[in-house]
């Protein structure tokens, strides 16, 4: 029963994604179509069967059962449905292939831009009402790096600290992770290692590799600092104190927060002998786990007095900026992310995600993040959409620009049976790459 709830609920997360997705994109094309004086006689969320719908003017409002995207039929446009029975016919001043080159182009256009100027107004009032959280990179002393981890094979050692990536200094930590800079042809980090800074080159399959490892978090970067000490507690009993800075277990180095409760849990419920910085002097105190608990009873420092965490508040001009400096780097991120993919420099398996991923993805960040998540992937979705619409494929946004483009070059419009065959054969391929997409996404959540 509980995986009938979280399934009901992801489709209904989803929904409620692409449904904000694809009206505002038809709109982009209804409003532009409007405003040219072209008659509009379908505007349809969703594709047939039809579940309900209402005529308004000259105009039906439909909404269909197959949530997977949606049209505006514009009279005297050649569009998915493949309707040709109006060629037949003088051109009327309401239809779209009697309007110039330049209106169409725009009309073909405002879906596109519509979805931009969409994750721009998302990400705005992101920075408006959450504000951004940040901390600068010099508030961290340095990382640990696991012996099998990416970090270890991209050249990083512990101790390192990350302060720039592709030769460019950072001010904020989370700049490090940028989208648009990690899909760069060849990334690369700056770190500071014992008074130098050195570049890391990362590996050929780095991108594969951080979807699933996980790569500079915040947690690599606590050191061993003790806040508390719980009463009663093993570390109560053998003296450890509430800032005391744990340097080595067992004469082996520890001082991160993370490769200290490594150890311990290495060592199950054994006796270690802890090295402590107090009071500027090292002190050595042996200390056993509780048998039951295998733990010791004490407690990190709070990473926000730790690293100078911030939030950055906006007002209207600031989050402005930051929207559209967060369209920027998404929009970048995508587009280099896809060229990379054609080029097979990163796994198509591991990368292309369908239907089934973008569910997961957007019921993932909605379960972390709640509305600010929501309206994040929903945000990067949007842009995603744009870009995959201007696809030079016919059928697409992208296709139509393409003949529109040929037409305006060469004053002469493409005769309707090569647009009909270039349409169905566009058709085909993308029904084809939705199979493909979706089978791709079932595979990779039976083999996670």
């Amino acid at each position: 029963m509980e995986w009938m709830v979280s399934l009901l609920s992801t489709l209904a997360i989803f929904g409620a994604a692409i449904f904000i997705l694809v009206f505002i994109h038809e709109l982009g094309h209804f409003l532009a179509a409007k405003f040219f004086g072209m008659r509009v006689d379908r505007f349809s969320i969703g594709f047939p069967p039809k579940i309900f719908g209402f005529k308004k003017g000259e105009t039906e409002y439909v909404l269909g059962a197959t949530p997977l995207g949606g049209y505006v039929k514009i009279a005297g446009m050649i569009d998915e449905s493949l309707d040709t029975e109006f060629l037949e016919q003088e051109p009327g001043e309401d239809e779209f292939r009697s309007k110039p080159v330049w209106q169409r182009m725009i009309v073909i256009l405002a879906g596109v831009i519509f979805n931009a100027i969409l994750a721009v107004v998302i990400f705005t009032g992101l920075g408006l009402t959450y504000g951004e959280t940040v901390f600068p990179v010099e508030s961290i002393e340095g990382i640990y790096v696991p012996e099998e981890s990416l970090a270890r094979d991209a050249g990083f050692m512990t101790g390192d600290k990350p302060v720039g990536v592709n030769g460019e200094r950072v001010e904020y930590f989370h700049e490090l992770m940028n989208p648009s800079e990690l899909t760069s042809r060849d990334v690369s980090f700056m770190v500071e290692r014992d008074g130098e800074v050195i570049t890391l080159s990362t590996p050929p399959n780095f991108l594969d590799r951080l979807n699933h490892e996980e790569f500079l978090q915040l947690t690599h970067a606590m050191p061993g600092l003790i806040a508390t000490v719980q009463e009663g507690s093993p570390a109560e009993a053998a003296g450890i104190k509430p800032g005391d800075r744990i340097l080595r277990v067992d004469g082996e180095d520890a001082r991160y927060w993370i490769q200290f409760t490594e150890k311990i849990q290495q060592r199950s419920g054994e006796s270690l002998s802890l090295t402590l910085l107090r009071d500027g002097e090292e002190v050595v105190i042996d200390v056993t786990p509780d048998p039951e608990t295998e733990i010791i009873g004490v407690g990190a420092a709070n990473p926000n007095e730790l690293f100078d965490i911030q939030r950055l508040n906006y007002n209207l001009g600031g989050a402005l900026i930051y929207g559209y400096r967060e369209s920027e780097d998404t929009f970048t991120g995508i587009v280099q992310g896809l060229g990379m993919l054609f080029t097979g420099s990163i796994s198509v398996r591991d990368n292309l995600g369908g239907p089934v991923a973008i569910a997961n993805v957007t019921r993932q960040a909605t379960d972390r993040g709640g509305w600010e998540g929501f309206w994040r992937i929903t945000a990067f979705l949007s842009i995603t959409l744009a870009i995959m619409n201007m696809l030079p494929i016919p059928a697409l946004d992208g296709g139509h620009f393409m003949f529109l483009l040929y037409e305006g070059i060469t004053r002469r419009e493409p005769s309707a049976k090569v647009r009909m065959a270039l349409q169905q054969i566009g058709f085909i391929l993308l029904v084809g790459l939705i199979i493909l997409v979706t089978f791709n996404d079932i595979l990779r959540t039976i083999g996670s």
